[in-house]
C-alpha cells in the first residue's frame, strides 16, 4: 500500500516537472477561455454592446467604469477583460515554450509564437471595431482571426496529447481538414450575416438577401463533409476509440448546429442565447474537426512507431 501509494507520488512529481505536460494544460486553458470570449463577444453583438465602451483599450477612460456600469457596458468590458487574459496567457505560453525549447517538440516554441502573432493581431482587429464602428468587414476578420487562434490552440493541445495510434485513419485525416476548413469558412459566413445584420435587412426591406442566403446553402457543404467523415470512421475497421468518439461529437454538434440555425433564422434574432449558442456550437464543431485531424495525422501503428524508435536509436550509436 505505502509503496503503491509512493509510486504515485514519484509519478506526480515527475509530471509536475515536465514542461511540456504543463505548458499542455495551459494551452488547453487558454483554449477554453477563447472559446468563452467568442460567446461573449456574440453576446456582445446580439445586445447591441458592441460600443457600450466608446473608447479603446480603457472603458469611459478607466480599467473598471463603475459608474456606467449596466448589462451592455459589462458585457463590452468583460469581453475585453477576458482578451486580455488571453492575451497575457499567450505571452506566457511563448516564453516558457522557448524557456524549456530543449526538453520540448522543436515544432512546439514556433507554434506558440505563431499563435501570439495571431492574438496580437486579434488585439489590433479589437480596437479597430471600436474606433471604426464597428465597420463590417473588420468584425468579420474579428471573428476569423479568433476562430483561427482557437484552432492553433487545439493543434498544439491535441498534438502534445499521449496517443498511440492504429494505423486506420491516416486517409481519413484529408477528410477532416476538408470538413475542418469547410466549417471555418461557413463561419466567416454566419460573421459575415451578423456584422452587416443581414437577417433583419433581408426580412426588413429586402436587402442583403444574397448574403444571408449563402450562409443558409452554405450549410450543405460542411454538413454532407461531416456526415460522410462519421460514416467513413464508423465504416473504418480497428479506428481509434477516440477518433470515433470525435466523429461522434462532430456528428451531435453539425445535427445541434442545424437545429439552433433554424430556430434562429424563425424567431429573427430575438432570442439572443439561441444566436450565442449557434456562435459557440460552431466553433466548438470547428475545434473537435482540427482535433480529429490531428490525431488522424498523427495515427500511426504501435509496431511501426517502434522500429521507427530502434532505427532512430541505432543511428545515434552508430554516429
Amino acid at each position: 500500500m505505502a509503496e503503491s501509494v509512493l509510486q504515485s507520488q514519484i509519478a506526480n512529481g515527475k509530471a509536475e516537472s515536465n514542461p511540456q505536460i504543463w505548458i499542455r494544460r495551459l494551452v488547453w486553458k487558454i483554449a477554453i477561455a477563447t472559446l468563452l470570449l467568442m460567446a461573449v463577444g456574440s453576446a456582445t453583438r446580439v445586445m447591441n454592446a458592441g460600443l457600450a465602451c466608446p473608447d479603446w483599450p480603457l472603458c469611459y477612460g478607466q480599467l473598471v467604469p463603475t459608474k456606467q456600469m449596466n448589462l451592455q457596458v459589462f458585457l463590452e468590458w468583460f469581453h475585453r477583460l477576458d482578451a486580455a487574459l488571453i492575451g497575457f496567457s499567450a505571452i506566457a505560453l511563448a516564453g516558457l515554450s522557448w524557456w524549456y525549447r530543449r526538453r520540448l517538440p522543436v515544432w512546439l516554441p514556433w507554434a506558440a509564437t505563431f499563435a501570439l502573432s495571431l492574438i496580437v493581431f486579434q488585439g489590433v482587429l479589437g480596437g479597430l471595431t471600436v474606433t471604426e464602428l464597428l465597420r463590417f468587414d473588420i468584425v468579420t476578420a474579428h471573428l476569423g482571426t479568433a476562430l483561427l487562434f482557437f484552432s492553433t490552440l487545439i493543434v498544439i493541445g491535441t498534438a502534445l496529447l499521449p496517443y498511440q495510434g492504429t494505423g486506420e485513419a491516416q486517409k481519413l485525416s484529408w477528410l477532416g481538414l476538408t470538413t475542418a476548413l469547410l466549417v471555418y469558412g461557413q463561419s466567416l459566413l454566419g460573421g459575415l450575416v451578423a456584422s452587416r445584420w443581414a437577417l433583419h435587412q433581408c426580412f426588413g426591406v429586402s436587402q442583403l438577401c444574397t448574403v444571408m442566403n449563402s450562409h443558409i446553402f452554405g450549410v450543405f457543404p460542411p454538413t454532407i463533409a461531416t456526415l460522410t467523415l462519421v460514416w467513413f470512421a464508423r465504416r473504418t475497421p480497428a479506428l481509434h476509440d477516440t477518433l470515433r468518439k470525435l466523429a461522434t461529437s462532430a456528428a451531435i454538434l453539425v445535427g445541434l448546429q442545424i437545429i439552433l440555425g433554424i430556430a434562429t433564422f424563425k424567431l429573427h434574432l430575438q432570442v439572443e442565447v439561441l444566436t450565442v449558442a449557434h456562435q459557440a456550437i460552431g466553433a466548438s464543431l470547428l475545434g473537435v474537426l482540427v482535433a480529429f485531424t490531428v490525431l488522424a495525422l498523427r495515427d500511426i501503428p504501435k509496431e511501426s512507431s517502434q522500429i521507427d524508435r530502434k532505427a532512430t536509436k541505432n543511428e545515434q550509436f552508430n554516429s
